[in-house]
């Protein structure tokens, strides 16, 4: 990818998202956690635990080249975004829920996305390997493009909290804009490629969209949480910053084969996550017609 493109574009089009979503979000999000901690901590343990072992599982089993294997790693690590506040809004889930977990991942992913793209990069070993790995240097770009962006935006709610409410539905198009065009853009850097990925990442990247969205769903159900909030865990954990994953491949690491896998699964995510909405709502409106017990969410 043109270096003016991974060097100034890619990661001023991640400022602009992690702008936007710091725009919706307030310290409040952050101490809501204390009101449902039981919803919070297993959403947080199936994205942060049980997510990237499922994806080293399917990434074995798909026997994916290495460079795809780390770059589907990277994917799992990286957290929900806005976008999963939306669906979990279109589909009756806890939205404040999401905004809680996309906060708290966000902080913690500052941490996590380093952590398991140096396991994936020591396992896996890429020919790249020696450039690979997100060193502390690298790590404090993750932390700065991660967490500056959405502070800046915190501040400007807290500030001018009308301003923000204002801006909420354009920061939305435009975060969906730019994560098109980011997906593009990876995808005409690679064009000579493109098909072949397609074919080794194409499957494992859906298989993982719809694992990621049933666990995010059935799991927190079977341990007793609400519907309405099992909804709000599913999206989190099944609709990841393609764009994050992406920048940090590109911008960070330098390899746009890295960002592959995030491309492939930043355009199934939107048609699967729907697909999959509209399933569980009606289950769940079939379930209410039945006479079925339904917890409250």
């Amino acid at each position: 990818m043109d270096s003016a493109l991974s060097t100034v574009a890619l990661p001023l089009a991640l400022a602009v998202v992690m702008f936007g979503l710091g725009l919706s979000l307030t310290p409040a999000d952050f101490a809501r956690v204390g009101r449902q901690p039981k919803a919070v901590v297993i959403a947080l343990a199936l994205q942060l635990l049980l997510l990237p072992v499922l994806c080293f599982g399917l990434v074995l089993a798909f026997d994916l080249p290495p460079l795809l294997a780390v770059g589907m790693l990277l994917l799992a690590a990286s957290p929900g975004g806005t976008t999963a506040n939306l669906f979990s809004h279109l589909f009756r889930g806890d939205v404040a829920l999401n905004i809680s977990l996309t906060a708290i991942n966000s902080v913690i992913a500052v941490v996590t996305l380093p952590l398991v793209t140096n396991l994936a990069v020591g396992w896996f070993d890429p020919p790249e390997a020696g450039t690979l790995g997100l060193q502390f240097g690298k790590t404090v770009q993750v932390f700065a493009i991660v967490l500056i962006p959405v502070a800046l935006g915190m501040l400007v709610r807290r500030s001018a909290p009308a301003f923000a409410d204002r801006m909420d539905k354009p920061v939305r198009i435009l975060s969906a804009v730019v994560l098109a065009l980011v997906i593009v853009g990876t995808m005409l850097a690679e064009r000579d490629d493109v098909g072949n990925y397609l074919r080794d990442v194409g499957l494992p990247a859906l298989v993982f969209c719809l694992c990621s969205l049933a666990v995010g769903f059935a799991v927190p159900r079977l341990l007793g949480i609400g519907r309405t909030q099992a909804i709000a865990s599913s999206f989190e954990i099944g609709i990841h910053n393609s764009t994050l994953a992406i920048a940090v491949a590109v911008s960070v690491l330098g390899s746009v084969e890295l960002a592959v896998p995030a491309a492939v699964y930043g355009v199934l995510m939107f048609p699967v996550a729907a697909l999959f909405g509209w399933v569980i709502t009606r289950t769940g409106a079939a379930a209410r017609d039945e006479g079925e017990p339904v917890r409250a969410g």
